[in-house]
């Protein structure tokens, strides 16, 4: 069926909205009943040709008294899903009082199995019905989605001299509809759609970045693929596709296991719906969501490991109430954020609780294939913030560190901004594997995509522009190419690490003795009562044991007390504190960097050695910015006169002493 065709039913279908729904309903609402009823309608349409054999099993079942039921009446209906109500959709068009259609349209519900149930509560759509009936709509909502106009069964409707009036619809074609409905829907309530919808364009290029280096590498066999944020289930819908094509073109035979979870009920609901008409029940029964499944808080999948892995988490979002759910900051035992790592047995991952999106990152490499030849393979979309947010030692600089030590970041790419449906920020896609090639170990590439984009000729909510299928492949061929260009960047690892340092300046007090040591609490006393100035003497907090080596940058100087030689410590003026980040790449290492960069200011100065924290950050404008070039003096001369000359005798009319 031609893509044209495909989107005539789609119009039909969202012209019945408009026909049955407008005075019942603002346009925005629309989708609480019709993405619901084309679900059901094209449920019923798979099973009505198996509807006498899901009855006559149901009866035997339950004259067997065999409780569990399931697998015998899927079996009996060919699908992976059932009704065993005595109804079908087109048994309903015959009732004549809105209070029977009602009451047996609910019966009609309740016949169905479980997965179908789950889909149904999650959409809510029950609490839809009594309005329906008062206004006398449901009748009419049914009569149209049946009408033969269409045809949403995947069996050829035929005119009466034998030839075909409308096609069937295979699975494949009812999931894109109703993937052009959500779609449409979406672009109505544009505001909140992107949080759920990530645009066609950015998922295509994710799952190129994630398969093609592997392209020759992919052997016959199972395949798992994962997203923890799943939405309306499009990542991994065209992930599982571009897998397929791209083990057909090497003549190889993949089976794929789709797995999911997603926290909002109604696009949880969308994806399971999704799978359901596109055939593939199993993959319906691995997507788990509601509210009470927050990937975080909840891990659907704590046993699993995966092949792939994509995802598009909320950005700037909260996670305060997982973080309580999981026990707290102090609490918290959970071994996806509280690993081992470079010593530290509770290496914390725990980001700020204002923004939890670089947690389902940590989420996904938890989830990692170790044993395996390909490992596993991950895209991810972050904004900016996950970059370079965190300070050393904080969750978020703990996991960039975390990634970049194992050696799991292969590349980041820069997208355009107004990429996305409800957002103009600047987004990246992280690239990850823990099966790095050869020629990439100890690399990470960042690509400047931003450029790369075909404008829109109307805007869908923020995004104004798409990538191209030129855009993509331009993009996949710059990874792939590996090689330092204008808009490819390759670092080592360590480029983007750096020690955190405190820098210590001695406590100065006018007036003390600078032969003694000073407690505690004198100290304290010191710093309340006696005047600063910086030629003063140095206060000393410990005298070490004869022996003890001297080290001035650690801040063990040596000193004559009584004309005897010691090594001592000077109490640290908190006021004088700073803290410098060394890169750590730099020549010479931490002391290196004092003796460069701060000695020369602060000749008193050392730096503490307990202190020193590692972190990591990666800038993309320190990389790719292009500063403008100044304009000349003589471009600039030439701008003043011609205003000069534009506003000449102006201000002589303002005032009044213009010419008559």
């Amino acid at each position: 069926m031609s893509n044209g065709d495909l989107n005539w039913i789609a119009n039909f279908i969202w012209g019945i909205a408009d026909d049955v729904l407008r005075d019942l309903y603002v346009r925005g609402k629309y989708r609480d009943v019709i993405l619901p009823m084309t679900v059901l309608r094209r449920l019923d349409a798979l099973l009505e040709p198996t509807k006498k054999a899901v009855l006559d099993m149901k009866v035997s079942l339950d004259k067997a008294k065999i409780v569990h039921q399931d697998q015998a009446v899927r079996q009996a209906a060919g699908q992976a899903f059932y009704n065993t109500s005595k109804f079908t959709m087109r048994d309903l068009k015959a009732r004549a009082s809105q209070q029977q259609l009602k009451a047996d349209f609910e019966a009609y519900l309740d016949g169905f199995s479980p997965n179908v149930q789950d889909i149904l509560e999650k959409f809510e759509f029950r609490n839809q019905i009594p309005r329906l009936s008062k206004a006398d709509a449901l009748g009419t909502l049914i009569n149209k989605l049946l009408s033969p106009d269409i045809n949403l069964s995947p069996n050829p409707v035929k005119n009466n001299d034998g030839s075909v009036k409308h096609q069937g619809l295979d699975n494949h074609a009812m999931g894109t509809i109703f993937e052009e409905l959500v779609r449409r829907f979406n672009e109505e309530n544009n505001e909140e759609a992107g949080e759920h919808w990530t645009p066609r364009d950015a998922v295509k290029l994710m799952a190129k970045l994630i398969f093609l280096p592997i392209a020759n590498k992919v052997e016959s066999g199972t395949y798992l693929l994962y997203d923890g944020a799943c939405g309306t289930g499009g990542m991994l819908t065209v992930a599982e596709e571009t897998l397929q094509q791209l083990a057909a073109d090497h003549k190889k035979k993949v089976a794929t296991h789709l797995y999911g979870q997603e926290i909002n009920a109604e696009t949880y609901a969308i994806a399971k719906a999704d799978l359901l008409l596109k055939g593939e029940g199993e993959a319906a029964d691995n997507i788990v969501g509601g509210p009470e499944y927050s990937t975080l808080s909840n891990d659907a999948f704590p046993s699993r490991e995966f092949d792939f892995m994509l995802s598009n988490p909320p950005y700037g979002k909260s996670w305060k109430s997982d973080l309580e759910r999981l026990g707290g900051k102090e609490g918290i035992k959970d071994p996806r954020f509280i690993i081992e790592h470079a010593g530290d047995s509770e290496y914390s991952l725990l980001t700020r609780s204002s923004d939890g999106q670089m947690l389902f990152l940590a989420n996904m490499l938890s989830k990692m294939k170790h044993k395996t030849k390909l490992g596993s393979r991950i895209a991810e979309v972050h904004n900016g913030s996950s970059l370079f947010t965190g300070d050393a030692g904080q969750g978020e600089s703990n996991i960039r560190r975390w990634i970049i030590e194992n050696d799991w970041l292969e590349a980041i790419v820069s997208l355009p901004l107004n990429m996305f449906y409800n957002t103009g920020i600047a987004t990246y896609i992280w690239v990850l594997t823990n099966r790095k090639p050869a020629h990439r170990k100890g690399k990470v590439q960042l690509i400047d995509a931003t450029q790369w984009f075909k404008p829109l000729r109307k805007n869908l909510g923020k995004k104004n522009c798409e990538l191209s299928d030129d855009d993509i492949q331009r993009i996949c061929d710059t990874f792939i190419d590996f090689k330092e260009t204008e808009q490819s960047k390759i670092f080592p690892n360590e480029a983007f690490g750096y020690w955190k340092v405190t820098v210590e300046r001695p406590l100065r007090r006018k007036g003390i003795d600078p032969n003694r040591v000073y407690t505690p609490k004198e100290i304290k006393a010191l710093r309340e009562t006696a005047e600063r100035d910086e030629h003063a003497p140095m206060v000393i907090k410990k005298i070490h044991k004869k022996g003890a080596k001297p080290d001035p940058l650690r801040g063990l100087f040596e000193i004559k007390i009584d004309g005897k030689p010691c090594v001592v410590e000077y109490e640290p003026d908190t006021e004088l504190r700073d803290t410098e980040q060394v890169p750590l790449l730099e020549e010479g290492g931490i002391e290196a960097f004092i003796r460069r960069e701060v000695l020369p200011h602060a000749t008193d100065a050392w730096y503490d050695a307990d202190s020193v924290k590692t972190g990591y950050e990666i800038s993309f404008t320190r990389y790719f910015y292009k500063p403008q070039p100044l304009r000349t003096l003589a471009e600039i001369r030439k701008d003043i006169l011609a205003l000069e000359k534009e506003t000449e005798g102006l201000l002589g009319e303002i005032i009044g002493g213009g010419p008559a």
